[in-house]
């Protein structure tokens, strides 16, 4: 265990060899085999510091007294193993936002069309093509108002699926107060 606390403190692999007369690649595989067998094992090996106020102190402490947890480490570890998945995008908001994605790419390959069109009537020198025409006028402003609407839906998704991760964690949240061990 050596080899992994001073790995830990930062001692180069191949220094760790030397001393300890194994190969590189021994320690690598040592210090891998001991993370693994903290997390097996359950050892915690992160800590979580958050501020919160005091009065969301006090009610997180009267949350966590009324279920019967005696810590307030036990009970934000509970909490995260009872939220598993609640703030994981679903698969419908994945299908939206590829959806959206694939209009925007359909929106950007109009704009630079436009512009290379005028960048070749500039060229060329076409007073016909170089100006800027009701025609062309008309086709920025459906591009500008398409990706404006696009903007607004991309809000609207994000908003929805916010409320309904709001809704999720307060049903986690429901069953953590309540199911006290």
């Amino acid at each position: 265990m050596e080899i992994v606390r001073e790995a830990a403190e930062g001692v180069s692999t191949s220094e760790l060899a030397a001393r300890f007369g194994v190969t590189p690649r021994a320690v690598r595989y040592t210090v891998k085999a001991d993370a693994e067998r903290q997390r097996d094992t359950a050892v915690p090996v992160v800590a979580v510091s958050v501020k919160v106020t005091a009065e969301e102190m006090v009610a997180f402490d009267a949350v966590l007294a009324a279920a019967g947890i005696e810590t307030r480490a036990d009970g934000l570890r509970r909490l995260m193993q009872g939220a598993g998945g609640v703030f994981v995008p679903d698969a419908r908001m994945a299908a939206e936002m590829g959806r959206l994605r694939t209009s925007l790419n359909e929106v950007g390959n109009g704009v630079a069309q436009i512009a290379k069109r005028m960048a070749e009537a500039n060229r060329t020198g076409s007073s016909a093509g170089a100006e800027f025409s009701d025609l062309r006028l008309a086709q920025v402003r459906a591009v500008a108002r398409f990706v404006l609407d696009a903007a607004d839906e991309i809000d609207l998704l994000v908003r929805r699926r916010r409320d309904a991760m709001q809704l999720e964690a307060a049903a986690v949240l429901r069953e953590f107060v309540h199911a006290a061990e």
